[in-house]
């Protein structure tokens, strides 16, 4: 209600990206471009599109043509500043969650991973300790104008398409719906799996009132796969003696991300009973009375799900000794693509180098 009182400061707010982005597209602030291609996952709305898993989706298939990829993000709601290159001595409070969880995907497949509120000196970064890397995927820096990407895919969901959304404060657009035209390539988020060919053509046609002419619209739905038991011993050994949930079983349901919807909906299909949601806001830093409340939800038995973004940051030394002895498990989940939209992907991606391959 509060939309039609808010819209002259979205419109306020719109004028002044619209004035930055027509600054940058007449070469008055300019980006830079690098010797490797950058790649670069992104959305014109906050958050909730699923920029992890297609990014983890790129860089596994970056990886199988025969590239050396690297992962740069801004690293938000880390305690750290300035470029820097994540480690095995990091955590989610150092680089953010969603460069940890990057890590802990990646680390033992040598694929670099780097925050930097610059995008440009975290590619300089990386280029100099990892010379190898012959492409770099840029986690939400859609816009992120000082830095120039070979490829631009732009995210939206299906539940909430930016064609009906408006600039903040009266909608969750970061800049104005025309800021689609400087996608590459389009993916609409989160769809039904069976999501039939005469609504992919009704997306089609009211994205194409914002997109380049024939920018490819893709769709892509989530995947999501078997329990994984979470241990609070670092170790990690004795949690991975936990039989899986059964479904049918009572539940509890823990998230601290920003469209935790798609997930209570895909268990509740499998039959689980969330008896208890304890929802937080996205990046939501677990303190250990958050889990002293969950406690008090909890029945002897019933398996705690959560993601594996929230995981990152469950596994604080004293947040995980307030759950120690809970039965979590963490819900992985992956991009399964509509039809053809997989293939038409890897045909916009980069060839690999000889010498890479």
């Amino acid at each position: 209600m509060w939309t039609i009182f808010l819209l002259p400061f979205s419109w306020l707010y719109a004028g002044v990206m619209g004035i930055r982005n027509w600054l940058y597209e007449v070469g008055w602030k300019t980006s830079e471009s690098f010797a490797v291609p950058l790649l670069d996952v992104g959305n014109l709305r906050v958050g909730g599109t699923g920029k992890t898993p297609h990014v983890v989706w790129l860089v596994e298939e970056l990886r199988r043509q025969g590239h050396r990829p690297a992962i740069l993000s801004r690293g938000y709601g880390r305690l750290t500043h300035g470029p820097r290159v994540v480690g095995p001595s990091d955590s989610a409070a150092t680089v953010g969650d969603e460069p940890w969880q990057y890590f802990q995907e990646f680390a033992a497949r040598q694929v670099p991973i780097a925050v930097a509120e610059k995008r440009r000196l975290g590619v300089r970064l990386l280029l100099e300790q990892q010379p190898e890397t012959t492409v770099v995927v840029l986690d939400d820096a859609f816009q992120h104008r000082a830095v120039r990407p070979t490829l631009n895919v732009l995210l939206t969901e299906w539940a909430q398409p930016f064609y009906q959304d408006h600039v903040l404060p009266a909608g969750r657009l970061r800049e104005s719906r025309h800021g689609a035209r400087r996608a590459d390539v389009i993916i609409m988020t989160k769809c039904p799996p069976g999501l039939s060919a005469a609504a992919q053509a009704l997306v089609l046609q009211r994205v194409r009132q914002y997109s380049r002419p024939h920018a490819p619209v893709l769709f892509s739905s989530y995947a999501y796969g078997q329990p994984v038991a979470m241990s609070a011993d670092a170790a990690g050994t004795p949690a991975a003696l936990r039989p899986l949930p059964v479904s049918g079983h009572s539940v509890l349901l823990l998230t601290g991300i920003a469209q935790p919807g798609p997930l209570r909906e895909n268990l509740e299909k499998q039959g689980y009973a969330i008896e208890h949601h304890a929802a937080f806001p996205d990046h939501h830093a677990f303190q250990p009375q958050d889990l002293t409340r969950l406690r008090g939800h909890w029945q002897p038995d019933w398996p705690i799900f959560t993601t594996e973004k929230d995981a990152t940051r469950l596994q604080a030394p004293l947040v995980r000794a307030a759950w120690a002895g809970l039965p979590l498990y963490t819900i992985p989940v992956r991009v399964a693509f509509l039809g053809a939209g997989g293939a038409a992907l890897r045909g916009l991606l980069p060839p690999a180098p000889a010498a890479a391959s």
